[in-house]
């Protein structure tokens, strides 16, 4: 797969940050799994990682967290 934002390079295994905010509140997750373009920079994560942080996401905001910063530990 050639990056499609730069078109240059294959992304590579890594690591990104996924933010998330709703209203007044922030989740982060660090060192989620992706493939990451070494030319652009841009990430790219699968569904299934994708939907995992959304659901740690869910669960702090219906619990009323406003700042949360996790770092991502893969399947439990």
């Amino acid at each position: 797969m050639t990056c499609t934002i730069c078109g240059q390079a294959e992304p590579q295994p890594g690591t990104a940050t996924m933010t998330l905010e709703r209203e007044d509140a922030t989740f982060v997750m660090k060192g989620v799994p992706a493939l990451v373009c070494p030319n652009c920079g841009e990430e790219y994560v699968s569904p299934e990682v994708s939907a995992r942080v959304l659901e740690f996401a869910e669960q702090a905001f219906r619990k009323g967290v406003t700042l949360d910063v996790r770092h991502y530990a893969g399947a439990a």
